[in-house]
């Protein structure tokens, strides 16, 4: 090639771009859960979503990440308007996600499989932009408490409705709604219970169903500010109680609260995340006084399924982009896929990717059934804890190990690696760290003894003598026979969560079972990527994860 004189800059060994493409038609792993966890009949609409998420929506998230939320707290007259605005993208993309169900699916449409089709939009959503699904994630899990609520019903079909309207208007006034969130607070993160914020009945009447309450107090985590309404806790005369608290009231005058600033936080830069003051602000009963953590539970368990799923959703896009710049690198002579021990990293990425999968669409199946099946109930409320602690907890070692894939490229923003590992932290901080999951297994465990029961149920079955040695210490526990000790709660909950891995995989007769049950199980797998041993057939591993 001739160059003018002094020309050096010739572009070549550097990957085409990644997007568009084409999310589920990608991931085989992805097709294969829905159908296994009995979501076959969305099989359309979710291909029709992924195809989306790896085009359009993919585009649209760098500016809503990139040009960040502003507060906005009183307009040039001097009024109090307490208004986040976003980038027009960010608005798009939760435009799109609300209308094809990302939030709402689940209870629009209450048919068997129904959620686990919604966990396939989510996982495929985080994966295109995992800011948005903080609010689209909390409207999700308010719907069902809502629900039990008769003056509260509208707002439960507004949120599962597949409409996004953010003007500033009473609920009335709209077709479609969202949902945030503020339980946490200064003096006490997961202590909820420490709670200060005080709701007072305003009618003479003592807090009657149906008559609102006046908030006085604040919250150190004040989540989605903009959303039509939230759920909130607050000490009232019976106790720590569960609130909704609507953004305008049915006057449409603008509710008494203040936002006080917005978080500074490490990532998650699309979504805002406000600290906030409540002056008196109206606020109406969701369940009963001094009930308000019991009425959280429920909508906790959701919030905690979509950790994982976006978690595992991460996990691929990372695992995606090192696979796609491996394939199109060429060092040393020959591909990046090519070179033996980057087969080895990528194909044990690809393991611990479809492993996390796996177990979140279980896990959503469990959802899916409680309602009808007891044994699944009591399933879901424990394997969500311990599926949280453990694939949000691989989650930022997993992005990082990504990162090492494209080099210093993946420390550059425009390979999509740095705002990925940024992101990777927060699903094992949010709706609670690490120690409060595997606290939460030892309760549910001493609580609720079904439990157990129905985790052994779902590990104990005959699949070679390296699955069965590994789980069998197991047993005692989970049968109620051998307590485990607060301090060893956390390797008990890892070996409950790779033991429920290799179960889903298994039971799957999925291909990569046996090699996780041997590098995961039957013998220690060592603290790093890339570390399996070398006799697997790790260029089918890649292969089925591209």
């Amino acid at each position: 090639m001739d160059l003018p004189p002094f020309e050096t800059h010739v572009v070549d060994n550097q990957p085409p771009p990644f997007a568009p493409r084409d999310l589920w038609a990608g991931d085989v792993a992805l097709r294969e859960a829905v159908a296994r966890e009995g979501a076959s009949g969305f099989a359309e609409r979710i291909a029709a979503y992924g195809a989306l998420a790896g085009s359009a929506l993919y585009a649209l998230s760098f500016d809503a990440h990139r040009d960040r939320p502003r507060l906005r707290t009183h307009d040039a007259h001097g009024h109090r308007i307490d208004r986040v605005e976003f980038h027009p993208n960010y608005h798009a993309v939760m435009d799109a996600a609300i209308q094809h169900g990302v939030a709402g699916l689940s209870w629009a449409e209450p048919v068997p499989g129904a959620h686990v089709a919604r966990a396939a939009l989510s996982y495929l959503h985080y994966q295109a932009e995992p800011g948005s699904s903080c609010p689209l994630t909390m409207t999700h899990a308010a719907v069902p408490v809502l629900q039990r609520e008769h003056g509260l019903r509208e707002w439960a079909r507004k949120a599962a409705a597949p409409a996004y309207d953010q003007r500033e208007v009473p609920v009335a006034d709209k077709a479609g709604i969202t949902l945030g969130m503020g339980m946490t607070e200064k003096q006490g993160g997961s202590d909820v219970r420490s709670n200060t914020t005080v709701a007072t009945p305003v009618a003479a009447t003592g807090g009657d169903p149906g008559e609102p309450y006046a908030l006085v107090g604040h919250k150190w985590f004040f989540s989605a500010p903009m959303s039509d309404g939230f759920l909130v806790l607050a000490q009232a005369p019976g106790g720590l109680t569960c609130f909704l608290l609507p953004r305008r009231l049915p006057d449409g005058a603008k509710n008494a609260f203040a936002l006080l600033r917005l978080k500074d936080k490490l990532g998650d830069w699309s979504n805002a995340s406000s600290e906030v003051e409540f002056r008196g602000a109206r606020a109406w009963r969701v369940g009963e006084e001094g009930r308000g953590i019991a009425t959280i539970l429920e909508m906790v368990m959701l919030t905690r399924l979509d950790c994982m799923l976006g978690s595992a959703g991460l996990m691929r896009m990372a695992l995606a982009q090192a696979i796609h710049h491996c394939r199109h690198r060429v060092a040393f002579g020959k591909p990046l896929l090519d070179q033996p021990l980057m087969r080895n990293v990528l194909a044990d990425l690809a393991i611990e990717a479809e492993a996390a999968l796996a177990l979140s669409m279980r896990v959503a199946r469990a959802v899916d059934d409680a309602p009808r099946d007891p044994s699944e109930a009591a399933f879901a409320r424990i394997a969500t804890a311990i599926g949280k602690y453990w694939i949000c907890k691989r989650a930022p070692a997993f992005v990082n190990e990504a990162q090492e894939c494209l080099g210093g490229n993946g420390y550059v923003e425009e390979s999509l690696l740095p705002r990925l590992y940024r992101q990777a932290p927060l699903n094992s901080i949010w709706e609670g760290s690490g120690n409060i999951q595997c606290l939460d297994v030892l309760r549910a465990l001493a609580r609720e003894p079904d439990t157990g029961q129905a985790l052994w149920n779902e590990l104990h079955f005959d699949a070679g003598p390296a699955y069965t040695a590994a789980i069998e210490s197991l047993r005692a526990p989970l049968q109620g026979k051998t307590p485990i000790q607060e301090g060893a709660a956390r390797r008990f909950v890892e070996s409950l969560a790779l033991a429920l891995q290799a179960s889903v995989l298994l039971r799957a007769a999925n291909p990569i079972a046996q090699p996780f049950v041997r590098t995961r199980l039957a013998t220690p797998h060592l603290l790093g990527f890339g570390t399996l041993p070398t006799d697997l057939p790790l260029d089918q591993f890649i292969a089925r994860a591209a």
